[in-house]
């Protein structure tokens, strides 16, 4: 089953959204095998399994600010409504209009999928989706750490840059000639 789900399918699926790493309901739904409306009902009748830290609905403008990418996304064969997690049947979209907002779903929220969907498709997707997380997990703690090492070496070569600046004036002020005196001149001289 992994090697039917490219890992890099499902970490393009991922996004940063309200400090959480999410996947939207259309992905999920699409990864799983099921329609994205199967997906929300099987969520709503287990809707004490998802706490708001486990799922969102998007608002207007974070749909807005996906819509271009969203679009520049879509197959010749995939709808509007698909793409932004919408049931086709329930006649949600009239034009670029929503009706219903979609569902994002944290790294939490996505385990906790596995409980709800229970066929052999959704807990291979599922182990692959955790594995991409972690994944990004690891990937931006190895950011962060390089980060840092990256900034305490910047500070380190401004602290050299300084130390450099003071030898290169010290040896120019030796190469400099020294002021020469002023002559003598030449004859009796009245003060």
């Amino acid at each position: 089953m992994s090697n039917l789900i490219p890992r890099e399918v499902i970490e393009k699926k991922i996004y940063l959204m309200r400090g959480h790493r999410v996947m939207l309901a259309k992905d999920l739904a699409s990864l799983y095998g099921v329609s994205t409306k199967r997906l929300n009902e099987q969520v709503k009748r287990n809707i004490k399994r998802f706490p708001d830290d486990f799922i969102f609905q998007l608002t207007k403008e974070e749909v807005s600010m996906f819509h271009i990418a969203m679009l520049g996304l879509r197959s010749q064969f995939a709808t509007l409504n698909d793409q932004l997690g919408v049931s086709k049947t329930a006649g949600s979209m009239r034009g670029k209009h929503i009706k219903y907002l979609p569902y994002a779903f944290t790294e939490q929220g996505v385990a906790m999928l596995s409980s709800v969907l229970n066929s052999e498709r959704a807990i291979q997707v599922n182990i692959a989706i955790m594995r991409a997380f972690v994944r990004l997990k690891a990937i931006l703690l190895t950011h962060k750490e390089l980060a840092h090492k990256l900034s305490e070496l910047e500070h380190k070569i401004e602290k050299h840059d300084e130390d450099i600046r003071a030898i290169f004036e010290a040896i120019r002020q030796l190469m400099a000639p020294s002021p020469k005196p002023p002559k003598r001149r030449i004859g009796f001289h009245q003060e």
